[in-house]
């Protein structure tokens, strides 16, 4: 066994998820990886068995989190080092998972972010505007600027492992983030490129994203004064 494994939470990613595992199959044994069908409708589930992969199979949807919490208790009840979130729609390159170890390792972090904007300025769009709101928000509840709040690319400790995978409260999403920093977490970014989306469909339509943003807000900036403290 490795001691990092690369948790791939999927959702009908039938199209997408045989290249990203065969690219970890093949070009980066060094990894071990689960991917977690989060009750998928397509055929994900069957190429998933048809491939002998290492999956887990949830038999409803729970949300990225769940799964991503699924796929965390994995990794801590067999012992993993580290535990890497990573997406199974084909954006994320595993050549950043070397990147963000020795990030981790050199700065004693607890959680390092793949970062498509450490070195990268952010374009106008209204995506963008969005991530600047939360990067604001996490900024005014911390002090710590998080350049990429909403990339799904995170590095978690074994401490982060231990925590994560047992409570309702820790979601994979910037509020958490936000949290953890308040509870003495440490948390660091390194630049790393990112692919589009080939395949299939993001669930983060124009409304959807809306209310993504929403309610992200809501928490950093609100919720999380009310949410009490547990020092790590």
């Amino acid at each position: 066994m490795n001691k990092v494994l690369l948790i791939i939470p999927a959702y009908n990613e039938a199209e997408n998820i045989e290249r990203v595992v065969n690219n970890l199959i093949d070009h980066f044994p060094q990894y071990d990886y689960i991917v977690v069908n989060d009750g998928s409708k397509d055929d994900t589930r069957k190429i998933l068995a048809r491939n002998h992969y290492h999956y887990l199979d949830l038999p409803v949807n729970t949300g990225l989190a769940g799964a991503f919490r699924a796929g965390i208790k994995y990794a801590n009840a067999l012992g993993y080092e580290y535990a890497i979130q990573f997406d199974g729609d084909g954006q994320h390159r595993a050549e950043s998972v070397a990147l963000m170890m020795a990030k981790m390792e050199a700065s004693g972090a607890d959680i390092v972010i793949g970062s498509r904007f450490c070195e990268k300025k952010k374009d106008k769009s209204a995506r963008m505007m969005g991530s600047r709101l939360i990067t604001a928000a996490i900024k005014l509840r911390t002090g710590k600027k998080i350049m990429d709040p909403t990339s799904g690319l995170r590095l978690y400790n074994k401490r982060m492992i231990k925590r994560i995978g047992y409570d309702i409260a820790y979601t994979p999403e910037p509020d958490t983030l936000a949290y953890l920093i308040g509870c003495g977490a440490k948390v660091e970014e390194v630049q790393v490129e990112m692919d589009e989306r080939l395949f299939g469909t993001s669930y983060l339509n124009v409304w959807n994203s809306v209310k993504y943003m929403v309610n992200v807000l809501a928490n950093t900036v609100l919720l999380q004064w009310f949410r009490k403290k547990e020092r790590l």
